[in-house]
């Protein structure tokens, strides 16, 4: 072969390799196109040389991308489920504070639905005008507390929390409790400042009286006479203060002490009859030959004031039955009841009889001296044998007070009950 035939065979064998080449990257380009656009991206086609290096790359880079997605989405759950176990609700607002995402506790609190509500101004949820005041002034360090509509009403505390690349978290609270127990609080304090200031006034009165007159012997036996009876009703008042936060913050009564039923039922009998002073019938009935375990002073204590609000508050020749029943006819607990034939509660009253200084009628409680702390007392008492109070009553028919202990509580009687 001559030269000039050698260098065109050269040539072409090169044109064709050069063809051949760009052939396979152009066939090769063209997967790569394929697998780019697809709309959900599957492991990158197989190659050989170059272009295989190339896919081998890149299905490793995808493969590392889809466990750093998996990560992701799994750490998204978790945040998800733990936002949804918080006992707050959570609410993920974006930049103009519309909704995105909520815990079922926001759902609850603010009455959302995370897929009709969402994209919806959080304004449009809670329309109250301290909430709006809120997000106009763009101070969020503080809460701001709303109540909300519905039966029953609660009160909610509401904060933003700025996060992320313009995005807010709201969170919500229910604070009902902790308002209702700041309003007894208050009320409390209010309370004891007035049943104090009325005996104190005649007291002062009084005593100014006396001091700056002269008076004869038998003037100052007469106001001492209507002294007595508002400084001994200021004792009761701060002796039953005195029994009731000690009953507050004292320890359990331990299980194991022992307290002679019968004996102190007498004895509840006789403070009752002693009250009434010959006014009532009063009866006691004990079916059941237990005692209780617990602190005899706090049961005492319980068993008194029941007893003695039946006295106050049944008129003259009414009838006060006083009863224990277990065993046979109550196995699982045993309960002590007062029942009179008295004035008798309003039903809506009913709830609220054991809160402190809580009167039906003020101006009788103190006609017939009370300090308005007696219920209270028996409900603390009772809680602390993990017992219970149970209230009946209708106006005009009386009312029965009832109190339930556990079996636990429950112990054969050492002294016998006589038939």
């Amino acid at each position: 072969m001559s030269w000039p035939e050698l260098a065109l065979a050269l040539t072409a064998a090169a044109l064709a390799a050069s063809l051949w080449r760009n052939w396979r990257n152009w066939r090769e380009y063209r997967k790569l196109r394929r697998w780019a656009i697809q709309p959900h991206l599957e492991d990158p086609p197989e190659a050989r040389g170059g272009w295989g290096r190339v896919f081998d790359a890149l299905h490793r880079h995808r493969r590392a991308a889809l466990r750093r997605e998996r990560r992701l989405a799994e750490l998204i759950v978790r945040s998800r489920r733990g936002a949804q176990a918080l006992p707050y609700g959570v609410a993920l607002l974006d930049g103009e504070f519309r909704l995105d995402w909520c815990n079922v506790a926001a759902r609850e609190h603010l009455g959302l639905d995370p897929e009709r509500d969402r994209g919806q101004p959080v304004a449009n949820f809670v329309r109250d005008p301290a909430f709006a005041e809120y997000l106009r002034a763009d101070d969020f360090a503080q809460q701001v507390r709303v109540p909300t509509g519905g039966a029953p009403q609660r009160v909610l505390a509401l904060q933003i929390v700025p996060f992320g690349d313009d995005e807010n978290l709201l969170l919500s609270h229910d604070v009902t409790g902790a308002e209702r127990l700041e309003a007894m609080r208050r009320d409390f304090v209010a309370n004891v400042s007035h049943e104090l200031r009325t005996p104190l006034t005649v007291l002062a009165g009084f005593l100014e009286t006396i001091q700056d007159l002269k008076l004869d012997a038998a003037r100052v036996r007469d106001y001492v006479g209507l002294m007595a009876p508002q400084a001994e009703r200021m004792k009761r008042l701060i002796e039953d203060l005195l029994t009731l936060s000690a009953l507050e913050h004292a320890t359990a009564p331990p299980p194991q002490e022992r307290v002679a039923l019968r004996a102190l039922l007498e004895r509840v009998k006789s403070e009752a009859e002693l009250l009434s002073g010959g006014r009532h019938r009063i009866s006691l009935d004990i079916a059941g030959a237990h005692d209780l375990l617990g602190a005899e002073t706090e049961l005492a204590s319980a068993f008194i004031n029941l007893a003695s609000n039946a006295v106050r508050y049944t008129p003259a020749g009414g009838e006060i039955r006083m009863r224990w029943c277990s065993g046979p006819q109550r196995p699982d607990d045993g309960e002590f009841s007062v029942e009179d034939t008295g004035i008798g509660i309003e039903p809506e009253h009913l709830p609220r009889l054991t809160e402190r200084f809580y009167r039906v009628d003020r101006s009788r409680s103190r006609e017939t001296g009370g300090t308005g702390l007696g219920l209270s007392i028996v409900k603390h008492a009772l809680a602390r044998h993990h017992a219970s109070l149970s209230i009946e009553s209708a106006p005009g028919k009386g009312s029965r007070f009832a109190a339930h202990f556990p079996a636990s509580r429950l112990v054969p009687a050492l002294q016998k009950v006589a038939n």
